[in-house]
């Protein structure tokens, strides 16, 4: 009998964890598509590279706030092989046309056919802490001093992998959708802009940014949830534009949140925010630098770390470790039965004027609100910051975004109940938005249509100027459509726009005339890709740039409204239309009309002119009327491939060092004796180390801290993955070939209090170019 009733405790809180993450309300209906997710590391070299987002050439990484990885879901008709749709969510900035290429190349070299630019999207979550250098127009590259290999392989080749897995994994499944409120995540950054839309327009939305969170549930029929993607509009600027470490910004960490959570409550490890493994190999170093005894210890805990150094010195004295995985976080990898690893992604959607910042922007130097039309400060743009929720820490506020869309993300996600049912579809088209002829609806009763057409792509004098996310520098300001006779010389030096090229842009002051810039290679696109993917009652619109929230919410109208009206019309009135901002190429930003005659940040980088959305819209009609009415669509021209053409000018690491008795790994500045730590300080330790570019540690670690286990065995509990721990990488001097590695751990409320240590992993470069993998551990502390 007592057996009988301690057994039925354990079986009755799996049946209440399947009725609350398995079974959505209205309990668990029959697998109709084959779904399967996957994901895998992204981060870039973590040193001397330029961040891709706020164009400031002195924001140069120098180490990792967390990890960014590419995340994966593929859709798939059970009953048609050929019917499937992919979306990949990328911890980057945005979407490179480049890399989009090379993608699709090796996913033809493997699957044939299969996966192709109509029903393949690759979306970035614009995160502005990402290493750059990815995407092959110049534009985009000036800062990174050109295009940088290790940046553009190592994401072709994370996303490339994160498909694999998605596709190993296909298996019968359900898709749950949730829609909801999230009103405490963005601002509207230009809201005089916004302000220029027609009044009635306006009067038909209760807030000036879009405030709902679109979610997808995806749950196998045999394992239950397996994922989560969702949709919603707010920039990833929470991390500021002096930031150097890498990081996925407030949407990155919600992603790692959310994963987390699910680890935590399918049984994952207390100690950590999710559950982890190291695989090593031992080689060469000091037993007296791996092993540190702290004279603070209890005598169980040195006598455990003296027999772990015991057991090491008899293999042979010394060694060294190279970190070969870092565990559950592998999120496409297999385990408990084959069943996958539970990924969670934070997609972008028309976030181009909505800022993180939800404090407001306020002057530097005086504290008061910047100027409403300019974003200035006594006229300056330099001044003029908003603030985060978390102000004045960047880390807090990235957090605090973070955190809640994750929190909406939950309560969506076990909420959800209406299933997606009906046909897998897609269409892509490329168009060539330098000279797209518009047709405008006429202007009033008894007008006729009008003709106009989209200009080579141009950038006004207000993109200098920055947003209040990243002020820009010197005398530029948002707001502006004259321009500036000093600068208006500097620009004719590149080029001088031709007389119909301003007439096109107007009224938008021409500082840069980049798309009819061609030396050494085009500045800008002009061929872009446009895209609708279809399952059942929702679509994806891949959109190759930033709209902003009213541009966003015409664009989703008029689609909806196709797919409503049209031949055999839809799924009926309750389909749902999100966009995917920043997806497959880049192409800057997207405003209403009404909102490029004001010329604020994202009016002055709406590339191709005021007619930009109308051609958006007038294109993406036609996609969804072919969609519903079964007919195909001509594939337009195709983007240019311009690898063979990049040039880069970051310099390679030529070598590493230590000075004269010093090992890499050794410790430069250890935690102090006797240390113990309550929870939320800060540990520190500084390592002798080398260029991080060595070897980026893809799926592994710089830094680990580890738990002393009662048995004596060390086991990891937090690294490079976790957002509490950061890795910082400095030199002594611009051209040294000594450096070190800072690692700061922030302990969380969740560890356990014990005995830990901190490691750090690295490569150095030798004259020889050869890479000698090291790792060093710091002296045990205390959390209590």
């Amino acid at each position: 009998m007592e057996m009988g009733a301690t057994c039925m405790i354990p079986m009755l809180l799996m049946w209440l964890f399947f009725l609350l993450f398995v079974c959505p309300l209205g309990g668990l209906s029959e697998a109709n598509y084959l779904i399967g997710t996957g994901s895998y590391d992204i981060t870039g070299p973590a040193a001397d590279v330029n961040m891709m987002g706020y164009a400031n050439s002195d924001q140069i990484a120098s180490g990792i706030h967390f990890r960014l990885r590419a995340r994966t879901f593929i859709v798939g008709d059970p009953n048609d092989s050929g019917s499937r749709v992919v979306f990949v969510n990328l911890d980057a900035c945005m979407a490179s046309q480049l890399v989009t290429i090379k993608v699709l190349e090796r996913l033809k070299s493997r699957y044939g056919g299969l996966y192709n630019e109509k029903n393949v999207a690759i979306s970035g979550i614009h995160t502005h802490a990402g290493p750059g250098g990815y995407l092959q127009y110049i534009i985009y590259i000036v800062t990174s001093l050109g295009f940088v290999r290790q940046s553009f392989d190592v994401i072709v080749d994370g996303i490339e992998k994160s498909i694999i897995q998605a596709h190993d994994n296909l298996r019968p499944g359900s898709i749950y959708i949730n829609t909801g409120e999230l009103l405490d995540a963005g601002v509207n950054r230009s809201p005089s802009a916004y302000l220029n839309d027609p009044p009635d327009e306006q009067a038909r939305y209760k807030y000036n940014v879009d405030k709902d969170m679109t979610l997808l549930k995806f749950v196998d029929a045999e394992w239950g949830p397996v994922g989560s993607f969702n949709w919603f509009a707010t920039h990833g600027t929470s991390m500021s534009r002096t930031n150097p470490l890498i990081s996925g910004d407030n949407k990155g960490a919600a992603a790692r949140f959310m994963e987390d959570w699910y680890s935590q409550k399918s049984g994952g490890s207390p100690t950590s925010e999710s559950s982890k493994s190291i695989g090593t190999n031992y080689n060469a170093n000091s037993l007296s630098q791996q092993y540190k005894i702290n004279s603070s210890m209890t005598p169980s805990v040195e006598e455990s770390l003296y027999k772990i150094a015991a057991s090491h010195k008899s293999t042979g004295g010394k060694f060294s470790e190279r970190l070969i995985s870092v565990s559950s976080r592998v999120r496409g990898s297999t385990g408990n039965g084959g069943k996958t690893q539970f990924v969670a992604a934070f997609c972008q959607s028309n976030c181009g004027d909505v800022s993180p910042n939800v404090l407001g922007a306020f002057c530097t130097d005086t504290g008061l609100p910047c100027d409403f039309n300019h974003s200035t400060c006594n006229g300056k743009n330099e001044m003029c910051y908003g603030r985060g929720p978390g102000y004045p820490d960047e880390f807090a506020s990235t957090r605090i975004i973070g955190e809640r869309q994750f929190e909406k993300a939950i309560d969506l996600f076990n909420s959800a109940s209406e299933q997606l049912s009906g046909k897998i579809n897609y269409r892509h088209v490329y168009l060539d938005f330098s000279k797209l002829e518009v047709n405008l609806p006429p202007a009033a009763p008894g007008d006729s249509e009008s003709v106009v057409k989209t200009c080579p792509a141009a950038m006004g004098f207000a993109f200098a100027a920055g947003t209040t996310d990243g002020p820009g520098a010197f005398d530029f300001k948002q707001g502006d459509n004259n321009g500036n006779p000093f600068w208006k010389l500097v620009r004719d030096v590149l080029r001088t726009p031709t007389k119909e090229q301003i007439d096109c842009q107007k009224p938008k002051p021409i500082l840069l005339d980049t798309g009819e810039m061609s030396l050494p290679y085009p500045w800008a696109p002009a061929i872009l890709p446009i895209q609708i993917l279809r399952i059942g009652q929702l679509a994806i619109l891949s959109v190759p740039g930033e709209f902003t929230t009213m541009a966003g919410r015409r664009l989703r109208e008029a689609v909806k409204k196709t797919f409503l009206t049209g031949e055999n019309g839809g799924s009926g009135s309750n389909i749902h239309v999100v966009i995917a901002g920043l997806t497959n190429t880049y192409s800057q930003y997207i405003t209403t009309f009404e909102e490029y005659e004001i010329q604020r940040y994202e009016g002055a980088s709406t590339l191709y002119g005021p007619h930009t959305l109308s051609a958006y819209i007038q294109e993406f009609k036609k996609l969804a009327l072919a969609m519903v009415n079964g007919d195909n669509v001509d594939e337009g021209p195709t983007p240019p491939d311009l690898l063979d053409q990049q040039i880069g000018l970051l310099p390679p690491v030529v070598v590493d060092m230590t000075p004269l008795g010093v090992n890499f790994g050794d410790i430069k500045e250890d935690v102090p004796k006797n240390a113990s730590y309550k929870k939320e300080e800060i540990v520190e330790v500084t390592f002798w180390s080398s260029c991080p570019r060595n070897d980026l540690m893809t799926e592994g670690t710089f830094s680990l801290i580890e738990f002393l286990q009662p048995n004596g065995d060390w086991s990891p509990a937090y690294d490079d993955d976790d957002f509490c721990l950061r890795f910082k990488w400095s030199r002594p001097a611009s051209l040294s070939p000594y450096s070190y590695a800072t690692i700061q751990w922030e302990i969380p409320q969740a560890a356990t209090a014990g005995v830990y240590r901190i490691r750090h992993f690295n490569a150095a470069k030798t004259l020889s170019g050869s890479l000698e993998h090291f790792t060093g551990i710091s002296s045990a502390f205390v959390v209590i």
